[in-house]
């Protein structure tokens, strides 16, 4: 893949900015970094400064602003640096060709550090404004999949390119109608791609070193959720949900351990699994809900139940907590429901994000109790509680312009992205920090 533009950094440089946004945000009282899909931990959940029990009228003060070009990449952040990525199409950008670019900013004064750019060509794609996959951020480098199935292996602190692979050109992927989605998920000293190459790479595994394969599994094609890694009596379980199945694969290896049918309409697998205490939990917008309860070991699994008129879900990530889904049903809103059952105890009636043909927030728990934060596709980010008696809103505040983009947080701050911009806010004031 020919390399078009980058800026490399140096060495005193990137300790100059750890230190300095170290020092500015305080990580030892503040809130984790924020390294990949979803958090820390790839789940949603984040341990989170103390923050107060209500925003200002006037709206959370804004650290830094910054342009940027379309797509719906979330961010990520550590180590003093906030990455994502846009598209720039020909008319502006600096190359003068159509180019994604992953971009790396100074996360306490959002100066840009580094962007490395290449060509794409995204034709007739669905949606076709961006990227849609945030990078992952790992032992001090960058990974990252484009939309037409470009993965790259950066240097963090420089940008320099440290292996790519084009999955279209050499390993004969298949892009489906609304583009490759799904982030890079990290496996021991794997990298685990779903570009669905041909044949039978829906899901594929390259060296975290190399960029060498080291397998591929499954013959469905490419959906947009990404995978997780779950442990399990014992044992690392990745679990996938493509356009056609639900399956239970060995992360070292490639094995598919298990495969439960689950065909979508138009292919959109895409919200993230969930799994708590034995059971996954997939969500989709036609088809409805599945829970897959796992047997003695990884390698069994049977579906527990399923429901496909109240547990309808498209884009959203839920959130699972004491054996509780809070998921965003496409008609009736924010839905809470039992996990091991299925049953639903309420909705918020559209109340947290606005009714819609593609309704979307993203939900992040704050700590270990019963507090949420979300941002909804208005650009508000939403203090809550959520608990078996309903949801119970305690703030909001428009931060950035409508998105569907995952936002970040680390130390005490949020970064959020929409189509033309990138901002980052400060969730507390001085009086607030513990």
């Amino acid at each position: 893949m020919p390399r078009v533009e980058t800026q490399p950094g140096r060495l005193a440089n990137w300790i100059a900015v750890a230190l300095s946004f170290a020092l500015t945000l305080g990580f030892a009282a503040n809130g984790e970094d924020w390294p990949r899909w979803r958090g820390p931990r790839g789940d949603g959940t984040w341990q989170a400064p103390k923050l107060p029990n209500q925003w200002p009228a006037a709206g959370l003060p804004q650290v830094w602003k910054q342009p940027i070009g379309g797509g719906y990449a979330g961010i990520v952040v550590a180590d003093g640096r906030t990455l994502t990525m846009d598209r720039q199409t020909a008319e502006i950008s600096t190359t003068g060709a159509e180019v994604e670019r992953v971009l790396c900013y100074e996360a306490a004064t959002g100066k840009l550090l580094w962007q490395h750019a290449y060509p794409v060509k995204y034709g007739n794609l669905d949606y076709g404004n961006g990227p849609r996959a945030a990078p992952t951020l790992h032992a001090g480098r960058v990974y990252t999949l484009g939309a037409m199935g470009h993965a790259l292996c950066l240097d963090a602190a420089s940008g320099k390119v440290l292996w790519s692979k084009d999955f279209v050109g050499e390993a004969g992927a298949v892009i489906p109608e609304w583009g490759l989605a799904a982030s890079p998920v990290i496996f021991q000293n794997l990298v685990v791609y779903h570009p669905g190459a041909k044949p039978d790479g829906c899901y594929v595994a390259l060296d975290q070193t190399t960029g060498n394969e080291v397998w591929r599994a499954a013959a469905d094609a490419a959906g947009y959720a990404t995978p997780i890694v779950i442990e399990y009596a014992g044992e690392a379980l990745l679990v996938a949900w493509t356009p056609l199945h639900v399956l239970g694969i060995a992360p070292a290896t490639g094995e598919v351990y298990w495969s439960v049918p689950y065909e979508v309409t138009y292919g959109v697998s895409i919200a993230t699994p969930v799994f708590h205490d034995g059971v996954i939990l997939v969500t989709g917008y036609w088809e409805g809900s599945k829970a897959i309860e796992l047997g003695a070991s990884v390698r069994e699994a049977k579906l527990l139940w399923e429901e496909n008129r109240y547990l309808r879900g498209l884009m959203s990530q839920p959130l699972t907590r004491e054996g509780l889904v809070y998921s965003l049903d496409k008609s009736r809103g924010l839905t809470c429901f039992e996990m091991r059952t299925g049953k639903v105890l309420w909705n918020d009636g559209n109340r947290l994000t606005p009714r819609g043909r593609n309704p979307q927030a993203s939900l992040v728990w704050l700590g270990d109790g019963n507090r949420a934060m979300a941002l909804n596709s208005d650009g508000e980010l939403v203090l809550a509680r959520l608990n078996r008696d309903g949801y119970h809103e305690e703030s909001r505040v428009k931060i950035v312009e409508p998105t569907w983009a995952h936002p970040a947080l680390a130390g005490d701050l949020c970064w959020a992205r929409g189509d033309n911009e990138m901002v980052c806010v400060r969730l507390t004031s001085e009086g607030d920090k513990p």
